[in-house]
């Protein structure tokens, strides 16, 4: 495993955003005040959230709030690898997945398309707007291949897809995530080939239960 650094360049200082502030409020009053640092993953979330990516000062300013030293909130940041720890595309952090399922679906062809249209991986485009990464499995294997853009995933990709996803973020459109294919979340592309009649599972052909079972007590 590669260790994981904190960027080169570093902004001069960092602030919660009020509303950002008021989310951190809430996480920390989940715990006694002597558990407070059991907050520190979703508060770094919220941090990246914020700004984007999570810089040294945010990580001194996330210990100085919990009251831990600053090691221990970089040894959380550098662990998770959904941190990320410089700045990423403003528009879209493509994280396209690599593992078994994917590579043999095609996610090749996925890297090779964020590199042509973005960059090297792992580096902040030209204009500041995209970065893309090849990442671990990201638990959509039925979908393959998949990649995850910013908080959502977008499954059953080809070259030629991907592709029009990318270019419709730099046109500031919302590319809709889910599958690119006609499937229904994880179901048989081209819709299922068993239990395809609704009343099986959506509940219209159960009967009603007059008496629930073990409702009463057991006389003694």
């Amino acid at each position: 495993m590669s260790v994981r650094r904190l960027a080169k360049d570093q902004p001069a200082s960092f602030a919660f955003s009020k509303a950002t502030k008021a989310k951190v409020d809430w996480w920390i009053a989940k715990y006694p005040a002597d558990r407070r640092q059991s907050a520190v993953i979703p508060i770094l979330w919220l941090v990246q959230k914020q700004e984007g990516w999570v810089s040294e000062p945010a990580l001194r300013a996330i210990a100085e709030l919990l009251g831990m030293p600053f090691i221990r909130v970089l040894e959380v940041a550098t662990f998770y690898t959904m941190f990320m720890l410089e700045p990423v595309g403003k528009t879209a952090l493509i994280q396209v997945c690599g593992t078994t399922p994917c590579m043999l679906r095609g996610s090749g062809d996925l890297m090779k398309v964020c590199k042509d249209k973005i960059g090297p991986k792992d580096k902040l485009s030209a204009d500041g707007r995209f970065t893309w990464q090849e990442v671990e499995c990201l638990g959509a294997c039925v979908n393959a291949p998949m990649a995850q853009i910013n908080d959502y995933y977008y499954e059953d990709l080809t070259s030629e897809t991907l592709a029009q996803i990318i270019d419709d973020f730099a046109a500031g459109k919302a590319p809709k995530a889910g599958t690119y294919v006609e499937r229904t979340n994880s179901a048989p592309a081209g819709g299922p080939l068993t239990l395809a009649d609704p009343k099986l599972y959506d509940g219209s052909a159960a009967k009603p239960i007059k008496k629930l079972p073990n409702a009463e007590p057991t006389p003694a």
